[in-house]
């Protein structure tokens, strides 16, 4: 059973407490068989009989640690607007409640003030670990988590070499975003990419020309921009002043899809007519945008889920790890792509 996309859903203590009608502490110490409760015979053992029927599992190693420790964990986002980030922020909350930790985002908008209150958290014992999705090489936050060593992981964006990042197939995305195009006999393409210098732009940027090459088009243009819709709508602009002119674009967010759009309109083309616009994530928006967005999907909230793990993972003793979520990315085909005019 799952209770978000990608995310399975695991009994949590609370669940027994309620199904057995006594408190959650009641419900912890009768598990733990706590010598100090007195409680009926009869209630205790309909509390393991719930708990069985349940099939919760008890973080045994866990809740041990937790006693010396807040339950809570960070979680560092680059833009609470994305929406493939606030996918991951409801992965990560989810599965850490299922596994009794609490999460707290940040928004790492300015990098020297996003460093100075992690750093803050840390330091003051108020969190216990800290998830990154915004990560670069030269973010002043990287050197501030080795230096405290302090339990991390990376994820979307991740750091080459550090052993403790939670990944997507990137190249595959937008390997599938470009075949697409290429199948419905688009020669010259475009793809709209993230900022210069993020591991996720280097790995879409890769598999965009990959596929271009493979698929023998004439020529494969790629602009760099902001993920945001203003970025997108600045670099279709741009991609379609290009010669020979693009007939079909990727984009590596929702917010650049829109963008490309909005500068289509504004240009006088139709899509997908004139243009084709597919976008490297898939979100409910792109649905109903006019017209609705060609996608690929995949399960970024189990990368917030995947992340939590390894975390807590860390938390317990085991060693960093790198982890690639096993997940397929599927195109969904929708109004914005077709042949080329």
């Amino acid at each position: 059973m799952r209770n978000v996309r990608g995310v399975p859903e695991r009994t949590r203590l609370v669940d027994v407490a309620v199904r057995a009608g006594v408190s959650k502490s009641t419900a912890s110490r009768a598990l733990n068989n706590a010598p100090s409760l007195s409680i009926r015979p009869e209630t205790r053992q309909r509390i393991v009989r719930i708990a069985q029927q349940l099939n919760y599992q008890p973080h045994a190693a866990a809740r041990g640690l937790r006693r010396a420790q807040t339950g809570v964990l960070s979680l560092v986002i680059p833009d609470i607007l994305n929406p493939i980030y606030a996918l991951i922020s409801r992965g990560s909350v989810h599965r850490a409640l299922e596994r009794e930790f609490a999460v707290l985002i940040t928004e790492d908008m300015v990098p020297e003030e996003a460093d100075e209150v992690v750093v803050g958290l840390v330091q003051t014992g108020r969190v216990d670990g800290v998830i990154v999705a915004s990560a670069w090489q030269q973010h002043p936050l990287l050197c501030s988590l080795g230096r405290l060593a302090v339990p991390h992981v990376f994820v979307l964006r991740t750091i080459p070499g550090s052993g403790r990042n939670i990944m997507s197939p990137d190249e595959e995305i937008s390997g599938l975003a470009a075949d697409h195009l290429c199948d419905l006999g688009h020669s010259v393409i475009g793809h709209i990419a993230g900022p210069r210098g993020l591991s996720i732009t280097d790995r879409l940027v890769a598999g965009f020309r990959a596929q271009a090459v493979l698929r023998a088009c004439r020529r494969a243009f790629v602009v760099e921009s902001e993920f945001s819709e203003r970025g997108g709508a600045q670099a279709t602009e741009r991609l379609l002043s290009c010669r020979p002119r693009p007939t079909g674009l990727t984009t590596a967010s929702v917010g650049q899809a829109a963008g490309a759009l909005h500068a289509a309109s504004k240009l006088g083309l139709r899509v997908p007519e004139d243009l084709s616009i597919v976008s490297c994530v898939d979100t409910p928006l792109v649905e109903f945008l006019g017209p609705s967005i060609t996608a690929v999907s995949f399960p970024y909230a189990e990368m917030g889920a995947v992340a939590v793990d390894a975390l807590i993972e860390q938390l317990l003793g085991g060693e960093p790890r790198d982890a690639l979520v096993a997940a397929k990315p599927e195109m969904i085909v929708r109004a914005s792509t077709g042949p080329p005019a």
